[in-house]
């Protein structure tokens, strides 16, 4: 299974991005789809979760900004990122939890990390 993340980018204080993580490869089914940051200097840190059944739970510092979403046709999940701020600054990752359907175990994948900067 390969993960491709793609989205980030440069943005004025108070604009938006979308992040998407795009799964393929082998026969599976997306189960939790996990979003995570890591700031310059600071420990990687939860700001998403979607579940199978898209019941979705946001970090506070991003709740009523940050809309999750996941489109289990495609095998692609989001993150919309509204009214974004300075220190939302990081580095985006994308955790998908997968049931691989030929070797029926669960496995978890990583997005190669893409790159938010939110100037002031």
């Amino acid at each position: 299974v390969q993960l491709q993340a793609y989205g980030g980018g440069l943005v004025q204080a108070g604009g938006s991005l979308t992040l998407s993580c795009a799964a393929s490869g082998a026969d599976f089914r997306i189960n939790n789809v996990q979003w995570y940051r890591q700031a310059p200097g600071k420990q990687r840190e939860l700001v998403a979760t979607i579940r199978i059944g898209a019941s979705t739970t946001y970090a506070d510092s991003v709740k009523g900004r940050f809309t999750a979403s996941r489109d289990n046709a495609k095998n692609t999940v989001g993150l919309q990122m509204i009214s974004l701020k300075p220190e939302d600054t990081a580095v985006y990752y994308c955790n998908l939890r997968l049931w691989d359907l030929l070797s029926r175990s669960w496995n978890d994948y990583w997005g190669q990390g893409t790159l938010v900067t939110v100037s002031s």
